[in-house]
């Protein structure tokens, strides 16, 4: 749901104006409280019929419309009250391939026993709904959109509700000052990996290879193919075929070799061969303009590093 001008405005002047560490606790000073559509609607009825009463003198009528005012000014405070001294702890998030949608877990708790229903989080169009009753903590999920590789900027994080009648909707704001790693989309059609440099007597085995290393019962989704059909009669249950293959040496990505792409398909290209080797369980090493030599190495680390590297390379 896009924003208008009025709400924009409003965002701009209300607090925090600036990006703010965490834990972040709400305090009075940055909770807000308007009307919603249906509270401006029971506010018109209620005028109406204290009008009403008024004119026609009518003392039942008239104690009912206080009596319903003063429901509703206290439904005012109700809902300023579940706001009030709920804390913000941590936001996190896993990175993630541009263009894919990032989930953004902020964590919310209380220091009080006050129930707090119908909790809402709001940033752009993602949204999340979420209550603190059974417990004294609760996490909830945004999913964010991303578009380019390299940090996503964090906007403010409205926190809103309107329990517990819906007359009126309070909110607070946080701008959580986290960085958010967006890594780059990697070449969705990019060539085999590049020889690698180093002693060739020194490989390691893979499973599903060439040759026939052992026999393992059947898992859902193994190829027909390795299905070892004699051994399978002999024991009465599906055997499968497991290979083994000597891996090659280790990969030298380098960027240098890449003369003839343009920046953001090298990058696109180095990311892609990354997952490859790492998938592979090959070594590999990075070689990037600007920056130290990546490698050689392996696992989820080394991959985080070179994978967190390409998507702060330099934009066109």
């Amino acid at each position: 749901m896009r924003r208008g001008w009025g709400d924009r405005i409003i965002q701009k002047l209300a607090r925090p104006r600036r990006q703010e560490t965490l834990p972040q606790r709400l305090h009075r000073r940055r909770i807000y409280v308007l009307p919603t559509r249906f509270g401006l609607f029971v506010a018109v009825l209620l005028m109406a019929m204290l009008l009403g009463a008024l004119n026609y003198n009518n003392n039942p009528a008239l104690l009912l419309a206080l009596l319903l005012a003063t429901v509703a000014v206290a439904s005012t405070f109700a809902a300023h009250l579940q706001l009030s001294g709920l804390r913000v702890d941590a936001v996190s998030a896993e990175p993630v391939v541009a263009g894919h949608l990032l989930r953004l877990r902020l964590s919310l708790s209380r220091q009080d026993t006050r129930l707090r229903r119908g909790l809402q989080l709001q940033h752009g169009e993602a949204v999340a709904y979420g209550h603190l009753v059974d417990s004294d903590q609760v996490e909830l999920d945004l999913e964010l959109p991303t578009r380019q590789r390299g940090w996503l900027d964090l906007e403010r994080i409205r926190i809103s509700t309107t329990q517990p009648l819906g007359l009126v909707r309070a909110w607070a704001w946080v701008w959580p000052d986290t960085p958010l790693l967006v890594y780059a989309a990697p070449e969705l059609q990019a060539p085999a990996l590049p020889e690698g440099a180093g002693d060739p007597l020194h490989t390691r085995v893979h499973a599903s290879g060439d040759e026939l290393h052992q026999l393992r019962p059947y898992r859902p989704g193994d190829p027909q193919r390795s299905i070892a059909w004699k051994h399978s009669a002999r024991r009465d249950t599906l055997l499968v075929r497991e290979y083994e293959k000597p891996v090659g040496v280790d990969v030298m990505l380098d960027w240098w070799q890449l003369k003839s792409l343009s920046t953001e398909a090298r990058i696109a290209r180095l990311a892609r061969w990354v997952d490859l080797a790492e998938r592979d369980g090959r070594r590999y090493t990075l070689k990037l303009p600007g920056q130290p030599v990546l490698g050689p190495g392996q696992g989820s680390s080394h991959h985080h590093l070179c994978q967190r590297a390409l998507a702060l390379m330099p934009h066109d």
